[in-house]
């Protein structure tokens, strides 16, 4: 049992939790590529990630593998964008820094998303079973595709053409 639930129930939370983090990341990077800045938004899309990472690391043990290695490094980038949105307040090219991290560990969400739905969901895995087929590989490209154009349209719009928002 984790935190008193049945490894089911601990599967469910933890697959919400990634799924609220994902959405909140997709909302999030998508309206600032509107020039908005949504500061709720963006502290959901922290805090859920780091829970996503915090709660793999509960499952039973089991040698280190991909999902270990994606939770380190998703906690280590966010370590780094954390300090660079709350130490250093996005300022200069700390700004920079925390976009690209944080639009990094979004990625790694995603990646572990269409892993999961090409293992999980039945019409999925028949077009790839063992996650090598060309259906599985274009979607992890197209992800990488799209998540490297938003990253390097947010990157280098000006931060004075931000628009604060509270969602």
């Amino acid at each position: 049992m984790m935190l008193g639930l049945t490894l089911g129930q601990f599967t469910q939370l933890h697959t919400l939790i990634s799924l609220i983090a994902i959405a909140a990341g997709v909302v999030f990077f998508l309206t600032l590529l509107r020039g908005r800045w949504l500061m709720l938004t963006n502290g959901i899309f922290l805090i859920f990630t780091i829970l996503t990472s915090v709660t793999g690391f509960m499952f039973p043990p089991k040698p280190i593998g991909p999902p270990f290695i994606f939770g380190v490094i998703s906690l280590a980038v966010l370590a780094v964008s954390l300090f660079a949105l709350y130490g250093r307040g996005r300022a200069g090219r700390w700004r920079g820094v925390y976009l690209g991290t944080a639009l990094f560990a979004q990625y790694l969400n995603m990646v572990v998303l269409v892993v999961q739905s090409f293992q999980k969901i039945p019409a999925l895995n028949a077009f790839a079973p063992t996650g090598t087929e060309p259906p599985f590989l274009a979607t992890q490209a197209l992800v990488l595709i799209g998540t490297l154009l938003v990253g390097w349209r947010v990157i280098a719009r000006p931060s004075r053409r931000l628009s604060p928002g509270m969602a």
